[in-house]
């Protein structure tokens, strides 16, 4: 009988995109994919290392998998991804004091080591545990056919790694230096996705708009990926300010399948922060982009990232991140508090902001940008707009979930409509983050 695989994936959008690359080799190798944890032989969890929190839930689970392990041993755990890259030393331990084996898992395999998988499995039911985390220069999967489930969505990993060397952030130190796929197999992807009747395509990458396929950069390679099948809608994130090009702008304008919606992190309103971050642009400078944006792509949904309670944030700095919100009144937002990461620039600077100072901070954002989006949203009630079915509503099987060409959610009567449909619905409602109608 085939060996089954059971998969967890936790973080970020390319984490979903690795868990698909990984499925492919899997079962390339003869293994059955499962979604039953209690009959799968190989139990893998895709990891996420961007902030604390997210770990701490990781290895909670990996608590309960070892837990399966000591009631039928010959189950195989594995660690991938990030974590796998970070804490690959803490996944192998031996309580000297006890003389016992504490190790929570057989396998710690890192996002560049991925081939390997089915040999380390198969030594792992021999008794040998593997590590493979080294990081490559040139490793981007370009050969290799994801395994995707969903029928409608897809994304595809245009780029690895990060060159920016943010100082909170530990990308680079986990997914390597930038490396990009070539243009040809990323729109020979696209094609086949077209031919299978995919409608929506989301390129990925850690900074995408610092591709570069021998001197095409990523609006040249959006303008091509367009350009294969005008009814697919296409999606990207994400962006950096610093390479954010009026030429990539323009296309965006330009290219009528090409989604009117740009996640454009920006982390801080306040310059000093900005450059203990390392984020080599001012708040300046983001005001212009977002002024170009919004006269070359007047109805633009613009999203970011915000972060509270960076090490030495004062005050006069959260009122200026505050103060940004307020300016550039975007569609939504996604907002933590500052967590702290072993390895980074950022982990050297005394951590000194409050907890609760970071939450109360963290929370007047988080109130702020709600309201902006409410009020951004108001302004929709009684306009007609297109939106591609994704599911069934949660909330009720008689309705029908999908998004706009600006990425925004909305809920409408099902009246026949089925998931990958494109359907006219007029807003009648709305809330902070979904918009309500009905079909016209």
């Amino acid at each position: 009988m085939k060996k089954k695989v059971y998969i967890e994936t936790y973080g970020c959008q390319m984490n979903v995109a690795d868990t698909e690359l990984i499925l492919s080799i899997l079962k390339s190798d003869g293994y059955d994919i499962t979604d039953d944890i209690e009959s799968a032989d190989v139990i893998l969890v895709n990891t996420c290392s961007v902030r604390e929190n997210a770990e701490e839930r990781i290895i909670g689970r990996l608590g309960d998998f070892k837990n399966k392990k000591s009631k039928k041993p010959e189950i195989i755990v594995g660690v991938l991804g990030c974590m796998a890259e970070r804490l690959r030393d803490k996944f192998f331990s031996y309580d000297h004091s006890t003389s016992k084996n504490t190790s929570i898992a057989d396998i710690v395999v890192g996002p560049d080591e991925y081939r390997k998988l089915p040999a380390l499995i198969n030594k792992a039911w021999h008794g040998e545990k593997g590590v493979a985390v080294q990081l490559s220069r040139v490793e981007n999967y370009d050969d290799i056919t994801p395994l995707r489930t969903n029928g409608i969505s897809a994304w595809i990993t245009v780029m690895r790694g990060c060159d920016k060397f943010c100082t909170f952030c530990i990308v680079p130190f986990t997914r390597g230096r930038e490396k990009s796929r070539p243009i040809e197999s990323i729109v020979r992807e696209v094609k086949e996705l077209s031919e299978n009747g995919y409608k929506e395509i989301t390129l990925l990458g850690q900074n995408v708009n610092s591709y570069n396929d021998r001197g095409k950069d990523f609006a040249d390679l959006l303008k091509c990926v367009a350009q294969v099948d005008r009814n697919i809608r296409i999606l990207f994130t994400t962006s950096h300010p610093q390479d954010m090009s009026i030429k990539l702008i323009e296309t965006i304008a330009l290219e009528s399948n090409i989604a009117k919606y740009i996640h454009l992190p920006v982390q801080s309103g306040s310059n000093r922060i900005l450059k203990l971050m390392n984020r080599n642009h001012s708040v300046e400078h983001y005001y212009q982009l977002i002024k170009n944006i919004r006269y070359l792509i007047p109805d633009v949904a613009i999203t970011t990232d915000i972060i509270a309670g960076f090490p030495t944030e004062t005050e006069e700095d959260h009122q200026q991140t505050l103060e940004l919100i307020r300016n550039v009144r975007f569609d939504g937002a996604f907002m933590f508090a500052y967590s702290p990461r072993e390895n980074t620039k950022a982990y050297e600077i005394t951590d000194d902001v409050p907890q609760s100072v970071k939450m109360r901070r963290l929370n007047e954002i988080i109130e702020l940008q709600n309201q902006i989006a409410f009020e951004n949203n108001l302004k929709l009630i009684g306009k007609e707009v297109e939106v591609l079915i994704e599911s069934t509503s949660k909330r009720s099987i008689d309705k029908m979930k999908g998004r706009t060409n600006t990425n925004k959610k909305v809920v409408f009567p099902k009246n026949g409509y089925m998931i990958g449909d494109y359907a006219k619905v007029k807003i009648t409602s709305v809330n902070s983050v979904t918009l309500f109608g009905i079909t016209i």
